[in-house]
């Protein structure tokens, strides 16, 4: 039977990958096909979908800064949209029962509200699917939607606790002395090493310490995984623990997204249903956007920010069936919520990959704030009188930012989307500014000032550096640009769009590691 699931998820999702689409959207497309042919999920299926939402909250959790909850803007934003999107849709609900239109006819006020609560919610594992697709997890935008959802995930956990009436056991104060524990779980992946040890050890703190530990005290177990990556954040290794798990994740997560296809067997009126709530979908994304709109953050980070969390939340199926199991809602709106949680994911997969292009359309029309106006964390940036420009801090970044300070003195600065990075690099003495070099404003301010004679390229990944190589030929920029690819193809793509030079970044390292060894070593050998 799995087999059957695997070729079907496969063979989807390439095709929507040939069509320019996420392949998620294949997924979901291959699970409605099975559950159409009469299949049904699996146990198993179950169980590795719901590891990979495990693993995706515990590498969530390695990423996210722990102040960036305290921010009003997060917790005051993602609190307001939870009021407002839960009261406007119990209206919507109530009038379509008036108009006796659905299956609202038989449902009373507090229904109405239970199931506008689930609409208000959403998805956490879509949003960072798509965002890690486009590379810009560090985006202002990204970041703050991440807030915003995790913020949502301690709603979930709020309401769960609630309305079930499952009080938590007394030895959850006991959680409360899990940062004690910092220092050793710290130690442990410090010895770990880099290969198939650190992977287990992702494993064992996400799976066990966390989700694990706090299901044995009557708490939500993903909210233990969440909480247990945001315990190593801090730790240099975090993001290569992140990134060592990735792959091993991104194939669990293929179960979560074939699951919900065979969640519910389709019905007419459960896709009837399903289809007006499509439609008070729009008013869940202008919500959104006032709200980011009123924090003061740009037109390009309000619009992204709305495209990344613009459908609705698998929690939408969890609510649905515990009401359902307390007879609060019937069996039909479980398909009809199933139906409109896969509808939204297949609509705003295609938006979110062609934000950037409905930025720029809509940013002729959208109103900006004077850049003074912005939020703090929102504004553009100045690089002064700097003429070499990198992008992204990383590994290869930093090594390429202090080689070309031997060569060019203090004509160098670079550019990182993470604070915490920032932060580290200008302790080290670099001069190294917060900014997303994904953005298309932060482009236009920096090449309006013609000082940059060379810019690198540096981020991870292609298609971030792709869209910053883009938005730099648009502006007519005259200086020269190199860029890092880590595939063949991705070298190929970056030298058709006009970059000078691309670098295989694996290939440099064997050449830069010989280069090196010949310099310092200088071995007496003869050649041949």
């Amino acid at each position: 039977m799995e087999l059957i699931y695997i070729i079907a998820a496969f063979l989807a999702g390439f095709i929507a990958l040939r069509c320019k689409l996420p392949p998620l959207v294949g997924f979901l497309v291959a699970g409605f096909a099975l559950n159409t042919a009469g299949y049904e999920s699996t146990p198993v299926l179950s169980t590795l979908a719901d590891l990979g939402v495990t693993l995706l909250l515990f590498t969530i959790g390695l990423k996210l800064d722990v102040k960036t909850l305290l921010a009003k803007e997060i917790w005051g934003g993602a609190t307001l949209h939870n009021l407002l999107t839960t009261g406007i849709f119990t209206l919507a609900l109530l009038i379509l029962k008036q108009l006796g239109i659905g299956m609202m006819a038989d449902l009373d006020v507090v229904q109405l509200a239970l199931l506008a609560f689930a609409l208000s919610f959403s998805s956490t594992v879509f949003a960072i699917k798509a965002l890690q697709e486009k590379g810009e997890l560090n985006a202002t935008y990204g970041t703050l939607a991440i807030g915003i959802l995790v913020m949502q995930d301690i709603f979930a956990v709020i309401f769960l606790t609630v309305s079930t009436g499952k009080i938590p056991e007394i030895t959850a104060l006991a959680l409360f002395a899990l940062p004690l524990l910092r220092p050793s779980l710290f130690k442990i992946l410090d010895r770990a090493g880099h290969g198939e040890m650190l992977v287990l050890y992702g494993v064992f703190l996400a799976l066990v310490a966390g989700a694990g530990l706090f299901e044995l005290v009557g708490m939500k177990g993903d909210l233990g995984a969440l909480i247990m990556g945001m315990m190593l954040a801090a730790h240099p290794k975090s993001s290569e623990m992140s990134k060592s798990l990735f792959n091993f994740k991104e194939l669990l997560l293929v179960c979560f997204f074939l699951n919900i296809g065979l969640a519910e067997q389709p019905t007419l009126d459960g896709l009837l249903m399903a289809l007006l709530l499509m439609v008070m979908l729009p008013l869940k994304g202008i919500l959104y956007y006032v709200i980011f709109n009123l924090f003061r953050y740009r037109v390009r980070t309000s619009l992204l920010g709305t495209l990344t969390l613009f459908n609705y939340s698998e929690f939408g199926l969890i609510v649905g069936g515990l009401a359902y199991k307390m007879g609060m809602l019937p069996g039909s709106f479980l398909v009809a919520i199933a139906i409109a949680v896969s509808l939204s994911f297949l609509v705003a997969a295609p938006l979110n990959s062609l934000g950037h292009k409905l930025y720029k359309d809509a940013s002729k029309w959208l109103k900006e704030f004077e850049p003074e106006k912005l939020n703090a964390s929102d504004r553009l940036i100045d690089l002064g009188e700097k003429q070499v420009l990198i992008l992204g801090m990383g590994r290869i970044g930093s090594g390429a930012y202090d080689e070309l300070v031997e060569t060019y003195g203090n004509n160098v600065i670079g550019v990182e989307a993470r604070e915490d990075s920032v932060e580290l690099h200008k302790e080290q003495g670099r001069h190294v500014i917060h900014g997303d070099a994904t953005d298309s404003d932060f482009w236009a301010r920096v090449i309006s000032k013609q000082n940059i004679k060379l810019i690198l390229l540096a981020m991870p990944h292609s298609q971030a550096n792709s869209f910053a190589l883009e938005q730099i030929r648009e502006r007519n920029y005259q200086g020269q640009i190199a860029a890092i690819a880590k595939y063949g193809d991705e070298e190929e793509e970056l030298k058709a769009l006009g970059v000078d030079a691309a670098f295989n970044i694996y290939h440099e390292a064997g050449s830069g590691f010989a280069r090196h060894v010949c310099e310092h070593l200088t071995p007496q050998i003869k050649s041949s």
